[in-house]
């Protein structure tokens, strides 16, 4: 049984990954080869049962690792201004506070009046058109740093936990 935090088992992962990239392409490159007729053959360094068994070991070490932190995101509590939280449930929140961001972004820097293009086929003498906007533009922008706010509130929560908080993975 070891201890990690949620940022060293994302390390570990990362680097057990680059580990099994290396096995794979190994195996990739190395498990046939080329010889022209009369030629020489190069075979390269390789063993099957040692390729296969370090991607076994590797897979399984992944598997254990994930599973822990998927343990951990699901069932630790986390205290997020006034509520505690699942860190599954704070990516979850996270997500859709992006997206609503990114549309109260583009909201707020609309005018409140603009022209509509028009189009080179429409006669020149044609009216005018504006588009307006329909709400309230100072709502949006309150909205949009009220929304900002919650975002990097639980940004640093989920920062917090995942430098401190320790769980035991069985590896």
């Amino acid at each position: 049984m070891q201890k990690m935090t949620s940022a060293y088992a994302s390390k570990l992962l990362r680097s057990l990954e680059e580990d099994k990239v290396f096995w794979v392409n190994k195996e990739n490159e190395s498990s046939t080869y080329v010889v022209a007729i009369g030629e020489e053959p190069v075979i390269p360094e390789y063993d099957y049962a040692e390729v296969a068994q370090n991607i076994s070991e590797l897979d399984e070490k992944i598997a254990i690792i994930k599973h822990a932190l998927n343990l951990s995101n699901a069932t630790a509590r986390i205290p997020v201004g006034e509520v505690e939280m699942s860190v599954d449930a704070i990516l979850i929140r996270m997500a859709q506070l992006n997206k609503r961001k990114l549309i109260l972004d583009n909201m707020r820097k609309r005018l409140p009046k603009v022209r509509e293009e028009m189009s080179s086929y429409i006669s020149r003498k044609a009216v005018p058109e504006y588009r307006y906007i329909n709400y309230d533009l100072d709502l949006v922008k309150k909205d949009y740093e009220t929304v900002s706010r919650k975002i990097m509130e639980m940004q640093m929560a989920l920062d917090k936990y995942n430098q401190t908080v320790e769980f035991d993975v069985d590896i």
